[in-house]
């Protein structure tokens, strides 16, 4: 494992877990997040270039978002896809608790932003799009897995699946 994407929905815990295997396999992390959105939630010019740049090395952890702006990039360049395939149970208490934690605390995220309840309205709200999106993320990743056969796939459903597995990681 040398090049990481991880993927699932909005609270599945892909940041969580990219920034453990980076300190688990001593290797860089990169938020896609942090790299995507300038002051005022505008998008960066520099993101596609950042993300191509950065893709382009030989090692490195990231989670699977942005696919409209970085089409397959990642998934070509990666060698393994953790797939967090929780269930809509699982996630949607997570992705609750983490907006209201965000808008709660009023804690900066990337570049000056912040949550706050009034973005709970917008539809591409992580709660929104957890809600709504699940089962089509599911049924997008099941369609793009077979089009990459040079990743190796772990495929993780539920929370102490996905402990176990880092569990087996440590050296």
């Amino acid at each position: 494992m040398e090049r990481i994407l991880v993927s699932g929905i909005s609270g599945a815990g892909k940041t969580t877990l990219a920034v453990r295997l980076a300190e688990l396999l001593r290797m860089p992390r990169y938020e896609l997040d942090a790299l995507h959105h300038g002051p005022g939630w505008v998008k960066r010019d520099a993101f596609e270039d950042e993300v191509a740049e950065f893709s382009d090395g030989e090692r490195w952890v990231t989670e699977d978002q942005y696919k409209q702006l970085v089409g397959s990039v990642l998934w070509s360049r990666a060698d393994t896809l953790v797939w967090l395939d929780l269930p809509r149970s699982t996630i949607m208490p997570r992705v609750i608790r983490r907006s209201v934690a965000r808008a709660v605390s009023r804690r900066e995220l990337w570049n000056g932003n912040r949550e706050s309840v009034r973005n709970w309205i917008e539809p591409g709200h992580p709660m929104r799009w957890a809600w709504s999106q699940h089962a089509n993320r599911r049924l997008d990743m099941e369609y793009r897995i077979p089009q990459f056969p040079h990743l190796t796939v772990v495929r993780l459903r539920t929370a102490p699946e996905v402990r176990e597995w880092v569990q087996q990681l440590r050296p």
